[in-house]
């Protein structure tokens, strides 16, 4: 059984800042679940152009307000608590918070802990994936 309270990793390594995002690494590809997991916030009044070439994500909302567009072209959906979407395509997006959201976070292939996006919003592909 793997048990991790947000509380331990906060500060630490598994705990990822970037300039619109902080991303709390629950569960990483060193555990072998196949999947990672992660409590995301989004900072408020920002916009991050995301692009998961390498992984597939399902995103669930339980705190905060923004809206999710699909580009180029659209459409957008309004994020609010209760709110899921999956980027089951490797859909390019932007991802806007007029609020603080905390978003849980899935991916598949599981990330191994420090990665941020690249210039394209990109995570890298994990070594040994196909993606």
């Amino acid at each position: 059984m793997i048990v991790t309270q947000l509380e331990d990793i906060l500060g630490t390594d598994r705990d990822v800042h970037a300039e619109t995002w902080n991303s709390r690494r629950l569960l990483l590809a060193g555990q072998k679940m196949g999947f990672s997991l992660h409590d995301t916030l989004i900072h408020p009044g920002t916009e991050t152009e995301i692009w998961y070439q390498n992984h597939l994500e399902a995103v669930y909302c339980i705190e905060g307000e923004g809206e999710i567009e699909l580009i180029p072209g659209g459409p957008t959906y309004a994020i609010k608590p209760g709110m899921m979407y999956a980027l089951n395509e490797h859909d390019r997006h932007l991802l806007r918070a007029k609020t603080q959201l905390r978003m849980i976070c899935v991916f598949n292939p599981p990330v191994t802990g420090q990665e941020v996006h690249d210039e394209n919003g990109v995570y890298p592909a994990a070594a040994g994936t196909d993606a």
